[in-house]
């Protein structure tokens, strides 16, 4: 069997665009699984807000976030992305962070080059460290896949909000040449800008389309035709499933029928898993087998 690095790589060079719906739990990731999605990113956005109901502003420890990393994929035969934030502190623990994630079963880890704590990129108040520390974050992830971790690396950068677009490109170019598998510009602002980052630099991009933020929502048709590789959806799931909860609840309270917008008993289960825990447990049930 392939590691999930290697499925990852083999998906990467295929010529298209990869729709990347992002999950916060092993149940969310079973779900893009079971939807036939190739692969799948841990948001640290909804993985924070799962976790510990709190906002992603560098409140999670590395170790929840790698338990909850190792859940999903623990969970699911895809490839995950991991959110490893900036790396939680200096090259030193980048490279440990890189190490766990691999350890762990991601495919990928994010490294991005904000300061601690870090913030989500499309909301206010983000910074970036200089070229050097973001540059050194990046050659101590590479370093650690060369030591033997099975892991590409997605190498994020912020710098379109405080320095504009083109100190985000030669960055991204800069993590490139140290050997980034994966490149992801944060945040563009329009149409052009999306065009540019693709053109300018080589290799796979990612495009993170958060509904209602900064960057154009565009079609999958016009991501690929502008040329990127992944097309990440960090909240859809959660911002769709928290909708849809707070709905059921003031339809409870108030005693109103909530039936409509639930899922079924017998495909919630079997979603879940519990036919196909049913099925391999009966061949240890020699009782019922041997009647």
């Amino acid at each position: 069997m392939p590691s999930p690095a290697d499925t990852l790589r083999t998906l990467l060079a295929q010529d298209k665009l990869h729709v990347m719906p992002c999950c916060y739990d092993a149940l969310s990731a079973k779900l893009i699984e079971q939807a036939d999605f190739d692969l799948t990113f841990m948001s640290g956005f909804a993985a924070s807000a799962s976790r510990i109901g709190q906002p992603d502003l560098g409140l999670m420890s590395y170790s929840e976030v790698l338990d909850q990393a190792r859940n999903i994929a623990d969970a699911v035969s895809i490839p995950i992305i991991a959110d490893g934030d900036e790396g939680y502190g200096n090259a030193m623990n980048v490279r440990r962070t890189v190490a766990g994630f691999a350890k762990a079963g991601a495919a990928a880890v994010m490294i991005e080059d904000q300061l601690a704590p870090k913030r989500c990129g499309h909301t206010p108040g983000k910074a970036v460290v200089s070229r050097q520390e973001a540059c050194d974050r990046i050659r101590a992830a590479v370093d650690a896949r060369a030591d033997g971790a099975d892991i590409l690396i997605l190498a994020r950068t912020d710098a379109r909000h405080e320095h504009e677009l083109g100190e985000a490109i030669e960055r991204a170019r800069m993590f490139k040449e140290l050997g980034a598998d994966i490149l992801f510009v944060e945040a563009p602002k329009t149409v052009a800008e999306m065009e540019t980052i693709c053109r300018e630099l080589p290799g796979p991009k990612m495009a993170n389309i958060v509904e209602g933020g900064v960057t154009p929502d565009l079609s999958h048709k016009d991501l690929q035709e502008i040329g990127y590789a992944i097309a990440a959806y960090p909240l859809t799931l959660m911002a769709s499933a928290m909708r849809a909860m707070v709905g059921t609840l003031e339809r409870l309270k108030l005693d109103q029928d909530r039936t409509p917008d639930l899922m079924s008993f017998a495909d919630l289960r079997d979603r879940i898993g519990f036919n196909k825990y049913y099925e391999v447990s009966e061949r240890y049930d020699t009782s019922r087998r041997d009647k």
